[in-house]
């Protein structure tokens, strides 16, 4: 569980963000923002991925990952797994300390609500699913796959999101 932790990019990560910006060189991002979770390895993919494209790219701790309190640095399978749906998403509001999921969708809804236009967004895994849920709507993750989405571009438009690759 990592958190608000932070880690540099591995190997992987550094590859994923450089094919992130190989599919974000051939889209038409004129008008775009570029906006970033301000921890060190979302500043990393950013750099790495939108180094060709992006002449600013702005931070915003409401992108930041999901806090997950004394559970920071901990592997998830020694943590105790709620009986749920989705159990392990049900971890982040048992985590002692942690942020939970609910406090994690209003700063997503309070930053989409501050989003002036078109947006290339860099964030985190639980972060991530969060601003997807609210911009497409529960059912437009229906039948998807919602995971965190790490080394994935979406393009979400109108209440559909779509996975870049």
């Amino acid at each position: 569980m990592q958190g608000e932790l932070n880690s540099p990019l591995t190997p992987l990560g550094q590859a994923q963000a450089v094919r992130q910006g190989e599919i974000l060189a051939g889209c038409d991002l004129k008008g775009f923002a570029f906006l970033s979770s301000p921890q060190g390895r979302a500043v990393q993919t950013a750099g790495i991925a939108l180094a060709q494209i992006a002449q600013n790219i702005e931070t915003d701790p409401r992108l930041r990952e999901i806090g997950v309190g004394d559970w920071s640095g901990l592997l998830r399978d020694t943590l105790p797994l709620p009986e749920a749906d989705d159990p392990y998403m049900a971890q982040y509001e048992i985590a002692p300390n942690g942020e939970g999921i609910a406090a994690v969708r209003e700063r997503c809804r309070a930053f989409l609500y501050d989003l002036k236009g078109p947006a290339v967004v860099v964030t985190h895994g639980v972060t991530g699913r969060t601003l997807r849920e609210l911009v497409v709507g529960t059912t437009g993750l229906a039948g998807s796959d919602i995971h965190g989405g790490q080394g994935c571009v979406y393009h979400l438009k109108n209440g559909s999101q779509k996975l870049i690759s």
